[in-house]
Formats: structure tokens, C-alpha cells, sequence
């Protein structure tokens, strides 16, 4: 499943990597080529096509992530937490996901983490720790892992070809469902869940909003809206966006070459004669802002947005019941 097409996504992914022009990169350093080999040579070794060993989960960035910005890439502790991979039955599969909640607390709001197309690597896992941090249990499941590792991949568009483009929707939707019940059951107050997701999860934000009842609100970081649709992914947002069982809180970028502005038009007309959820529901749009700008280890990073768009997706989830 990507946002629209295997070709539409990966278009997106390399105008946000193009995004960032050589007038910003030089307020930021890039991570020492030395330092990065390095750590992508213990993931690499760790996880190998077509081998059953694989690094752990959230550790590492994912190398298609490539170049990675050290001097913004945001670190959040563990202490405090339960925090680390767990193993969630989906009908007999077993789906990992990393999870991250206070420690020793129960009965607590839950909050989906949906990744990028890169997988559940180092940003997301972080992200989770965040989310965390302000009192969630926040699950990151891995909703690849059917068709391929991604953090074994080296290159965007044999990522797309090979593994993103082959996930369904339904797929997704059912492992995001195994998520909740595992929640329920496992300090998570199922009847309190808050879904968000970044690029390629903004995109899954909206579909479950309008597949899980029980979801009482969503935050989408600039998710296409529109696509073709083919047998993996039938609908899209606009498709499906008349009928949010919660609201969602749409971050969009002014300048995000991936996503036109008529889209996010097209996606308010839906949402505006849609059910209560969707009349709800909102979008911000950041001016001059491109594609990823909450991604924080990538040069496409723009503080004064990712920090907005946080604060706005923390009051979010308050306002509308799952915090």
C-alpha cells in the first residue's frame, strides 16, 4: 500500500528529499560518514534479505533514510518507561511492534505510531518514547513485515517496488486492530485510541479513522489524500472521509511538491459534508513548508512547524477524549 501508487510515493519521498535546499543544509551537519557506517554496518549485519535474523526494532535509521541529520535528530529517553519490542498475534502471525508507555501505570490512553514508508526504525521508535512521555501507551506495529524488512533496504525504489507497493489496506487495517485489542490488554484503555502517522502513515491515519469505531480522534503528517484504486488499495482518503468515526487533525506543508493544494481542497469539501467526525475535523497547512517536516533526523526538517504541529497533535487527542 503507498500513498497512492508504488510511483506516486516514491515521487513524493524524492521531492521531500529534494525539499531541503543547499542554503539550509549548511546550518546543520550531516552525521560523520564514519559514525554512520558504522552504526548501519551493526543493523546491516543484523538484518539481511532473506535471512531470519534482523535488528531490533526502532533501533538504527533506516539507511534509505539517507543522508541522516545528527544535529536535529531528537533523542528521548527510555527512563521512566516500558519501553521495546513486543510480539502481537494478528490470527495466528506474529507482527512485531515497538512499544513505549509509563512504567508501571495502567489503564492508559492509547495512541497508534504509523510509520513513514521506511519502516519502524530509530524516528518512529522516538516518537513512540514521546508519545510516552506524555502519558500514552504507544504502540508502532511493523505493518510490512508480510512482505520484507525494510531497514534491510539500501535503495527507495527497490523499497517501494518490493515491499511498499505490496501491502494492502485490509492488511494494515487488521493488524492496526490486532494493535488495539493487544493494548486492551496490556495496560491500554482500549475504549481511548488516538491514531497518527507520518508520509505514508498520514495516509493509513485517515483510512482508520474511518475503519476502527472506537477511534476518537487521528493526527495525519502530510498523508496523500487522493490515488488510484487498485485491488491492494481500492479507496483513499477522500474517498472514505465523509465517514471519520473521529475527527482528524491534518499537518500539511505549503510546499509540499507530493501534495497539491487542490488535493487538501478536495479532501475539505469531502470532509465538510461529511458526518459529525469529519465536519470536526481540520486541516493546518505551514507556509513554505515541504513534505516531512516533522521528520527530524532528515534535512526536510523545519523546527517551527514539527514543534507546532506536536503541541497541536497533543491537544488534539486531549480535546476529543482519547488523552
Amino acid at each position: 500500500m503507498g500513498f497512492c501508487s508504488a510511483s506516486q510515493a516514491l515521487s513524493s519521498c524524492s521531492m521531500a528529499q529534494a525539499a531541503s535546499p543547499k542554503s539550509f543544509r549548511p546550518t546543520m551537519r550531516e552525521l560523520p560518514l564514519s559514525v554512520w557506517n558504522a552504526r548501519r554496518k551493526v543493523v546491516c549485519s543484523l538484518s539481511v534479505p532473506g535471512s531470519s535474523v534482523k535488528a531490533a526494532l526502532g533501533v538504527g535509521y533506516a539507511a534509505t533514510a539517507m543522508p541522516i541529520i545528527a544535529q536535529t535528530a531528537i533523542k528521548t529517553s527510555a527512563e521512566g518507561l516500558t519501553a521495546g519490542e513486543v510480539t502481537i498475534d494478528v490470527n495466528g502471525f506474529k507482527m512485531n511492534a515497538y512499544r513505549a508507555a509509563p512504567a508501571g501505570k495502567t489503564d492508559l490512553p492509547v495512541v497508534l505510531v504509523i510509520q513513514e514508508i521506511f519502516g519502524v526504525h530509530e524516528y518512529i521508535a522516538d516518537t513512540a518514547r514521546r508519545f510516552a512521555k506524555a502519558g500514552y501507551l504507544a504502540i508502532a506495529p511493523e505493518l510490512y513485515q508480510r512482505q520484507g524488512d525494510a531497514s534491510s533496504y539500501n535503495e527507495m525504489a527497490k523499497l517501494m517496488a518490493e515491499v511498499v507497493s505490496k501491502v494492502p489496506d485490509a492488511q494494515v487495517m487488521g493488524d492496526l486492530d490486532a494493535a488495539v485489542k493487544w493494548a486492551g490488554a496490556n495496560g491500554g484503555n482500549a475504549s481511548k485510541v488516538g491514531i497518527t502517522g507520518f508520509c505514508w502513515g498520514g495516509r493509513v491515519t485517515w483510512m482508520y479513522a474511518a475503519h476502527n469505531p472506537n477511534v476518537k480522534a487521528g493526527v495525519a503528517w502530510y498523508g496523500r489524500l487522493v490515488g488510484a484504486s487498485t485491488a491492494l488499495t481500492p479507496k483513499h482518503p477522500v474517498d472514505v472521509g465523509a465517514a471519520l468515526s473521529g475527527p482528524v487533525l491534518g499537518l500539511y506543508g505549503g510546499a509540499d511538491a507530493g501534495i497539491p493544494q487542490d488535493t487538501i481542497d478536495k479532501m475539505k469539501g469531502v470532509l465538510a459534508g461529511g458526518n459529525a467526525a469529519a465536519k470536526a475535523s481540520e486541516f493546518v497547512v505551514y507556509p513554505d513548508t515541504p513534505h516531512a517536516f516533522h521528520a527530524d533526523y532528515r534535512g526536510s526538517y523545519r523546527a517551527g512547524p514539527a514543534q507546532d504541529g506536536w503541541k497541536r497533535a497533543l491537544d488534539w487527542f486531549k480535546a476529543n477524549g482519547v488523552a
